[in-house]
């Protein structure tokens, strides 16, 4: 039966077989005329056919690859060499189906971040809820936020939720790469995709399927597998030279032999499958490598981009720094007590994205603060928030924005790697939160390893205050500063930057347009940052940025072992042309050699699915000569 479907699904195969087969057997009884008839017909048909298919990518402006080999199976028709054109229509109407096998083992990684994606959830009634309390089944997509769920053990979890009851054990191997099960206690958040260890967990929904982490990795794969590797381009760049120099190796060997078959013995040998097959399962096989390595590329493109990298330029919050602040201390002013400045600045901060909002929320829930709802609240995008707590017109922002709306504000002296938040009330300054993040511990390897790998310009853009940039860049290793900035600038200071290609990497919703706007966007998107997700080319599932390091090694070994695939084919076809112009290689045994050719560089391009990984501990990264030292204040006590 699987024999049926297979010759079902490649039709031209099945076709050029059974007319092989007929001709063979007209060749046995005796009837070679009419045996050659049926080849020439049948040969002639996908001729036309294969015209047809040359002239639209023509008008689409792609180079048609396969006009050497129609004219090969011209020619063989010309000198009565029907049976190597029919073993050239063999090669071409079997090239889809070896292109198929080939990528279905180089997206492996891709397909099975698919074939796994959670399906079905078990909701629990609420208690008292009226009922039976059975376990109701329902798909994936119809849970809502706040219901309870039920996993068991081995089963996938369906959407991001927290742990109720007692903790558990999860492998998260298919969302960040780590092979090593993880331990999530009771109240901290489960993403979906982890898989359930050996006990059956209780977790309330926190987001619905389409919001949920692992149901972003998938629509991100998604769009990677429907994205084409950018081999059109490099078939082009390939196509007429190598067409040139095989038709010109062609008529030189008929020249000089006075034979024209010499000229269809020395084009049989001349394919164009390097080009149209092998380049595109090593970008697959790229792609999936990447995917397996916990890093979502967006196609083909994204890869050679990665591959041809020459700057690089880093948001600092949560991509250079670690992206949890932790809270230093509170300096109120205008009257307002410690325990009011940070409970107000709590409450309006309920409504921002920002990193440093979830870090005020958590520091006033530590100290038993009670967060106020807020009657209106609105967010400025990389400036601030303000809403309406408790009857009182709060804003909580950057000091330019705050200033504007409060006179009399009084910068923060401020630490090396330590930020402000600035509060105004009722139109008048209130004080200041400060708060520090760290570098990421592998930020300075990764900057070197990135500068010792080709990467000439490396800079920082950040909307921060200069001094906190600046001590956070020293410590990583980066001089070039931009501190201060608004998004437009961002923008603008990414497009001046050379040379090209630009990568720039950012975590939230604010470097969504920079993204966008630079040759490769690379997203930290392991904390669920849609919109710079969405708007990037390179989603890092693990919160890492030495996943960035992979990405860069992954895209060159991809792109070396397309562009290598390529020059084998070309190689050994130019190099058994040569031959052939001696007349050595009859036309049947070159269009069977060649076959082995084209099988030679697609086994070579699924080479893209291994590689050496990049080694980060084997680069230092060399110390500033004078670190900066440590001057956090101890956290205030706050009644």
């Amino acid at each position: 039966m699987r024999f049926f479907r297979t010759w079902s699904r490649y039709p031209e195969i099945a076709v050029t077989v059974a007319v092989g087969a007929a001709v063979l057997v007209l060749h046995a009884v005796g009837e070679q005329a009419a045996g050659q008839g049926v080849a020439t017909a049948y040969v002639a048909l996908f001729i036309a056919w294969t015209l047809v298919g040359m002239v639209r990518d023509v008008l689409r402006g792609h180079v048609g690859l396969d006009i050497l080999a129609v004219v090969a199976m011209v020619a063989t028709l010309a000198v009565d060499e029907y049976v190597a054109s029919l073993i050239i229509v063999l090669m071409l109407s079997g090239g889809e189906a070896l292109e198929d096998f080939a990528a279905r083992r180089a997206r492996r990684d891709l397909t099975a971040l698919l074939d796994r994606s959670p399906r079905t959830a078990h909701v629990l009634p609420d208690p008292g809820a009226p009922g039976d309390g059975t376990v109701r089944d329902t798909e994936v997509e119809h849970v809502e936020v706040g219901d309870v769920l039920l996993v068991r053990p081995g089963e996938i979890v369906p959407v991001d939720g927290t742990l109720l009851g007692e903790g558990a054990t999860f492998d998260e191997s298919s969302l960040t790469g780590e092979s090593l099960p993880v331990h999530r206690g009771v109240g901290e958040e489960v993403l979906s995709g982890a898989v359930n260890g050996t006990r059956a967990v209780r977790m309330r929904a926190v987001r619905r399927s389409a919001d949920s982490q692992y149901q972003q990795i998938v629509a991100l794969v998604e769009e990677a597998e429907e994205s084409r590797a950018p081999v059109v381009r490099l078939a082009d760049r390939f196509a007429v030279p190598f067409t040139a120099v095989s038709l010109v190796l062609a008529g030189t060997a008929w020249a000089l032999s006075g034979e024209p078959v010499r000229f269809a013995e020395v084009l049989v040998l001349a394919t164009p499958c390097p080009l149209l097959i092998a380049a595109p399962v090593a970008f697959l096989g790229g792609l999936s490598r990447a995917a397996g390595s916990g890093v979502i590329v967006k196609g083909g493109g994204v890869i050679e981009q990665l591959a041809r990298l020459r700057s690089a330029a880093f948001d600092k919050t949560g991509t250079l720094t670690l992206g949890r602040p932790d809270l230093v201390d509170v300096r109120p002013a205008g009257g307002f007590t410690t325990a009011e400045l940070l409970a107000l600045a709590a409450s309006a901060e309920q409504y921002s994205s920002h990193v440093f909002a979830e870090s005020i929320r958590r520091a006033a829930t530590e100290r038993g603060l009670d967060l106020l709802p807020a009657d209106e609240a609105g967010e400025v995008a990389t400036n601030g928030v303000t809403a309406t707590v408790g009857g009182h017109a709060v804003v909580v922002g950057k000091p330019a924005y705050v200033a504007s709306l409060a006179p009399g504000l009084t910068p923060a002296d401020l630490g090396p790697g330590e930020a402000a938040a600035y509060v105004a009330v009722d139109g008048r300054f209130a004080g200041s939160i400060v708060l520090a993040d760290d570098a990421r511990p592998e930020s300075p390897a990764v900057v070197a390893w990135l500068r010792a790998n080709g990467v000439e310009n490396i800079t920082m853009l950040t909307g921060d205050a200069r001094p906190t940039a600046e001590s956070i860049a020293r410590q990583v290793g980066i001089t070039d500063v931009h501190a201060e900035l608004l998004p437009p600038r961002k923008v603008r200071l990414a497009a001046e930057l050379r040379p090209r290609p630009l990568m720039m990497v950012g975590d939230g919703v604010n470097d969504a347009p920079v993204l966008a706007a630079s040759d490769i966007g690379v997203a930290m998107g392991a904390r669920g940052a849609t919109a710079a997700g969405d708007a990037a080319d390179v989603v890092l599932l693990v919160d890492s940025l030495a996943k960035l390091v992979d990405a860069v090694s992954i895209g060159r070994h991809t792109l070396r072992v397309a562009l290598t695939a390529i020059w084998i084919g070309i190689g050994l076809s130019v190099g058994l042309m040569l031959v052939a112009m001696t007349g050595a290689i009859p036309a049947v045994t070159g269009a069977l050699v060649q076959e082995f050719v084209d099988l030679a560089t697609i086994l070579y391009a699924l080479r893209a699915l291994a590689g050496p990984p990049a080694d980060l501990d084997t680069l230092t990264p060399t110390p500033h000569p004078h670190p900066p030292p440590s001057n956090r204040r101890d956290t205030p006590t706050i009644p």
